[in-house]
C-alpha cells in the first residue's frame, strides 16, 4: 500500500480527537499500518517545544517559530519516514493550524507564515511542499466549542483565550480552506457524533483508502 497523509483541523472542542482515533481503528481494520501523531508534538523534541508554546507567554512570531521548529523535527523524524514505509499518517493539526491560530488568532503576517512553510516543508527531491493528501476540517462555532469544553479540563494558554480569538481562528481556517478546496473537506461539527463520522467516512472512501 502507498502511504498517505491526513490532517485533522479545527478549534478545540470540535471533536477531532474522537474521530482521529476512530479512523485509525477503521484503517487498521482494513490492513493499513497507521502512524497516529499530533502537532505541535509527535517527537521528544517537538513535545518539549509544545509544552513551551502551550504554557509560556510569548509574541506571535516567537510562537510561530517554535511551532515550525517542532514541525520540522516531526516531518523529518516521523511523517516522512512513515510515508516512505507506506503507512497512513493521521495528524491532529498541521500547518493550517499555524495559519488559523498564529495568523488568524494572533494576527501574524501571513507572508511570514508562508516563508516558514516553504523553508520547513520543502521536499528535497521535488522542492514541493509536504502537504496532507486530505485535510478534515471540523467546523464548529466558537460559542458551541466553548460550551463543550466548559469544565472539561484545566485550559491551556490557547483554550483560555476569549471567544473573539476563536472567531478569528475559525475565519483563518475558512480562508485556508478556500485557498485549497481540493485538499480540504469541511465537516459540520455541530452535528451528532455519528453524523460527523458518516461525513468523514465519505471523504476517506472517496480517496479509496477505505472500502
Amino acid at each position: 500500500m502507498s502511504g498517505f497523509f491526513v490532517s485533522f483541523e479545527g478549534i478545540d472542542g470540535a471533536g477531532k480527537s474522537t474521530h482521529i482515533a476512530r479512523l485509525a481503528d477503521a484503517l487498521r481494520g482494513q490492513g493499513h499500518v497507521v502512524t497516529l501523531t499530533r502537532e505541535p508534538g509527535g517527537t521528544p523534541l517537538a513535545e518539549q517545544l509544545r509544552a513551551l508554546v502551550l504554557a509560556e507567554k510569548m509574541d506571535a512570531l516567537t510562537e510561530a517559530l517554535l511551532v515550525f521548529a517542532a514541525r520540522r523535527d516531526h516531518l523529518q523524524t516521523v511523517i516522512e519516514p512513515a510515508l516512505v514505509r507506506g503507512e497512513a499518517v493521521l495528524c491532529d493539526r498541521y500547518t493550517d493550524a499555524s495559519y488559523a491560530y498564529q495568523g488568524g488568532g494572533r494576527g501574524l503576517d501571513l507572508e511570514v507564515l508562508a516563508a516558514l512553510e516553504r523553508w520547513v516543508q520543502a521536499m528535497p527531491e521535488t522542492n514541493k511542499l509536504r502537504q496532507p493528501d486530505l485535510t478534515l476540517w471540523f467546523d464548529l462555532a466558537p460559542e458551541q466549542a466553548a460550551e463543550r469544553l466548559a469544565g472539561a479540563r484545566a485550559p491551556d494558554k490557547f483554550e483560555a483565550e476569549p471567544v473573539a480569538f476563536f472567531r478569528r481562528v475559525a475565519d483563518g481556517y475558512a480562508r485556508r480552506a478556500a485557498q485549497d478546496p481540493q485538499r480540504f473537506t469541511r465537516l459540520d461539527a455541530a452535528q451528532s457524533r455519528e453524523a460527523v463520522w458518516a461525513e468523514l467516512l465519505t471523504a476517506v472512501r472517496r480517496k479509496g483508502w477505505l472500502t
